[in-house]
């Protein structure tokens, strides 16, 4: 994998960076490349309360913020930002006003690659919200100076419309770190980690693939 200079991840909920990315996140800090994740919300929304349930509503926040900050230091990531914005509302904000948000970290850490959801092609609104925003926040950039979009699609079209993916990261070598970042939100993911790991244990093709390469998309401005 290239050494950048410095990667930006832009995410809308915690838990968004580990099923997808967090084996390439692992490898950037592995080559040294520093790494600053901006979670937009703390999935306040979410529908899982952990099994047994162990959060309630108004306790979930807080809950998943930690997840957040233990996945982040399983990952290594030393500068996580939490923008403050509301689960299930990113659709809303008004995106000149959230591309400019992100385009004031972009300046702040000048990166020259950012990592976020493929606008159109990422299933939820505030996924695709999300995209939309670091990608109209990069087009306020001289052309000179734009890093470079990796973006992450997964709609059952995807593929059709915008075709395979760019680039695959083969993650195999810190897949366990990818494990214990799944493994950090546990109030989303005590339900199908355990299946998981023993579908790797018993190398199921599906799952094999799954979490031993991400796929990415690159955004062509």
């Amino acid at each position: 994998m290239e050494k950048e200079r410095h990667v930006l991840v832009v995410f809308p909920h915690p838990d968004d960076e580990a099923f997808g990315v967090s084996g390439t996140i692992a490898l950037h800090i592995k080559n040294g490349t520093p790494v600053t994740y901006a979670c937009l919300t703390l999935g306040e929304m979410g529908r899982n309360l952990g099994n047994p349930p162990f959060a309630t509503r108004e306790s979930l926040p807080q809950i998943r913020k930690k997840e957040l900050q233990n996945a982040a230091d399983t990952l290594g990531i030393k500068d996580l930002r939490m923008l403050g914005y509301r689960d299930k509302t990113i659709e809303f904000v008004d995106e000149e006003v959230l591309a400019s948000h992100i385009g004031s970290i972009i300046k702040d850490v000048n990166p020259s690659l950012i990592i976020t959801f493929y606008p159109g092609y990422a299933v939820h609104p505030d996924h695709d919200a999300t995209g939309a925003a670091v990608v109209r926040a990069v087009e306020k950039l001289p052309e000179g100076e734009r890093p470079k979009l990796h973006c992450v699609a997964f709609s059952n079209n995807c593929e059709e419309e915008i075709g395979q993916a760019d680039i695959v990261n083969v993650v195999s070598e810190v897949v366990d770190i990818k494990m214990n970042t799944i493994r950090a939100h546990v109030s989303q993911t005590q339900l199908m980690i355990n299946e998981l790991a023993y579908n790797l244990e018993n190398q199921d093709p599906a799952a094999m693939a799954r979490i031993h390469n991400e796929r990415f998309w690159t955004y062509k401005l």
